[in-house]
């Protein structure tokens, strides 16, 4: 569990650099969107380390708040990246 954890958390902030980095915001969408869906693989591993008692409930609560107020972050972000696109139209 504690590698999947590492991974998903180093995946949503590495998606999000090289989505920045890239030229094309169209592009850079599609990484933003892999960096979401770390997000929930994040979600999924901290349920699971719930189910198995590696957690307690409390922790299990902050996490979840964490990683909801980065999901909103990110689509928030996201969307503007969007309005962009749209302006350029």
């Amino acid at each position: 569990m504690n590698t999947q954890i590492r991974r998903a958390a180093t995946s949503t902030t590495q998606n999000i650099a090289e989505g920045y980095g890239r030229f094309h915001h169209r592009e850079a969408i599609q990484f933003y969107r892999i960096s979401r869906g770390s997000i929930y693989e994040l979600k999924d591993i901290l349920i699971s380390c719930l189910d198995f008692e590696f957690i307690k409930p409390e922790l299990f609560e902050k996490g979840v708040d964490l990683l909801e107020k980065a999901k909103v972050t990110l689509n928030g972000y996201i969307k503007y990246i969007q309005k962009l696109l749209l302006e350029k139209k």
